[in-house]
């Protein structure tokens, strides 16, 4: 039976709580894997990496972020066949409508490679006798999104690559459901997203 795990820190940590959930496949009601639910402590490591990658990421330039996320938008759309197949081994839906959610996850990476353009602030000068107004846009640090069972690639998608693009890091609760398309691993782990962003970091 296939065991899900977590992903922390770039890689698979197998949790230590001693609970866990059965996952099914709908066509034909049988249990195909067991996903690993998170101790506090997990939880709290999972929120400790990501406050540690913080830093580095939050001060990439915007060209960098939008290099990474035109990346991942290449990943996701090479193995979009291989995410709406576990899409649909788990949630149930049929091939075609889990290729129409990946399909749509796709168009919110693209709109956040466009992040050079969308993080823009503004400036109005004499708003006011004597008074210039501005604005910029700063991350907020670390970020979390749970999600729930009826989408689980195109929500997490909504909210992860906007939040990644913006500099922030994620930290994501998919459902206990269907949790596995969102930890797909294309056939290199190398081409893993937190593998991705180090890569470029160290090298920009």
């Amino acid at each position: 039976m296939n065991r899900i795990s977590h992903w922390i820190d770039g890689r698979v940590v197998e949790s230590t709580s001693g609970n866990s959930a059965p996952v099914f496949d709908p066509a034909t009601g049988e249990q195909t894997g067991a996903v690993d639910l998170a101790s506090v402590g997990e939880v709290d490591a999972a929120v400790a990496a990501a406050r540690a990658a913080f830093p580095a990421w939050r001060s990439a330039s915007l060209s960098k972020r939008a290099e990474v996320m035109f990346r991942l938008r290449e990943l996701v759309d090479a193995n979009r066949k291989e995410i709406a197949s576990l899409l649909t081994a788990e949630h149930g839906k049929v091939l075609s409508d889990s290729l129409g959610e990946v399909a749509r996850g796709l168009e919110n990476i693209e709109y956040a490679c466009g992040i050079p353009q969308l993080i823009k602030g503004d400036y109005s000068e004499q708003a006011a006798s004597g008074i210039d107004v501005y604005s910029i846009r700063q991350p907020l640090g670390v970020v979390a999104g749970i999600t729930p069972f009826n989408f689980p690639a195109m929500v997490p998608m909504w909210m992860f690559a906007n939040a990644l693009a913006c500099g922030n890091t994620f930290v994501l609760k998919p459902s206990e459901k269907d949790p596995s398309c969102l930890l797909y691993t294309s056939p290199s782990p190398r081409d893993h997203l937190s593998y991705l962003v180090c890569r470029l970091l160290l090298e920009k």
